[in-house]
């Protein structure tokens, strides 16, 4: 009786490895087609950001935000126009193929560019409730993603989005502000469309909603998005107001020199 007990137990437990075996698979390939995302060549939008607090306080901020793909690389320049507190204030990622990303911000007050070094990851970014590493990409390489289930999501507004619901783990927990991340992938567009990233005493302390997709030339576009620190009560939310792409964009845009000249 107890042979039997034992070998039902470890069939079983060759089971349940087998289903995460399974699980993990299916995440990674779910997350492989969120990775190969398809991202125009050149892009250019006009941006409102807005921060808001806990008590409903509310500030805007005008963006015009540039974007190229080329060479494995992807190239984003961030020009704030307004208000006076923050114009003129630039910023540029570079997202490389392979390695970390390079970040660069120019400053007005201190008429320089400097680089945005990886010991500043967990620093607020224009006082937004997204960090430095929260604009950084991860490679799909980076997390375990473990495929828990399929459900519809609505998100804040009323739009609903049928799911995949995955589970990202990272590999190296020392390298990143999260413990977890749990996503729900729209399976239409393959774009996140809801993230919930927890801390390191895995509490809730972040979310991330796509409260608008449009199509345009072809290429699934998150025109409104939230992030929102469950923790403080502050959110940031950017709203794109137009939006141009395939339209070639002069080089030095996506340069220091850009960041310093604005030109």
């Amino acid at each position: 009786m107890k042979k039997t007990q034992k070998i039902s137990i470890m069939i079983a437990a060759l089971a349940a490895l087998n289903s995460f075996a399974f699980a993990d698979q299916k995440g990674n390939e779910i997350m492989e087609k969120v990775a190969d995302f398809k991202k125009p060549s050149y892009s250019r939008s006009q941006v409102i950001m807005t921060l808001e607090d806990k008590n409903g306080n509310k500030e805007a901020r005008q963006i015009i935000e540039y974007g190229k793909e080329a060479d494995g690389k992807t190239y984003v320049v961030m020009d704030f126009k307004g208000p006076a507190s923050v114009k003129d204030t630039r910023f540029l990622q570079i997202t490389n193929d392979k390695g970390p990303d390079d970040k660069f911000i120019y400053l007005p007050a201190l008429k320089s560019v400097r680089r945005v070094n990886s010991s500043e990851g967990s620093k607020s970014f224009m006082g937004s409730d997204a960090t430095y590493d929260d604009l950084s990409t991860r490679d799909v390489s980076e997390d375990e993603h473990q495929y828990l289930r399929e459900e519809s999501y609505t998100v804040e507004g009323g739009t609903s989005y049928d799911c995949y619901v995955i589970k990202e783990i990272p590999l190296d927990k020392k390298g990143t502000q999260y413990n977890y991340r749990m996503v729900w992938v729209d399976k239409q567009s393959m774009y996140p469309v809801h993230t919930e990233m927890y801390d390191k005493n895995d509490k809730l302390v972040k979310v991330l909603e796509v409260l608008k997709i449009e199509d345009h030339s072809g290429y699934a576009t998150p025109m409104e998005n939230k992030l929102t620190n469950v923790q403080t009560g502050h959110s940031t939310s950017l709203r794109i107001l137009k939006i141009e792409v395939d339209q070639p964009l002069p080089e030095r845009v996506f340069t220091q020199a850009f960041l310093t000249t604005g030109k």
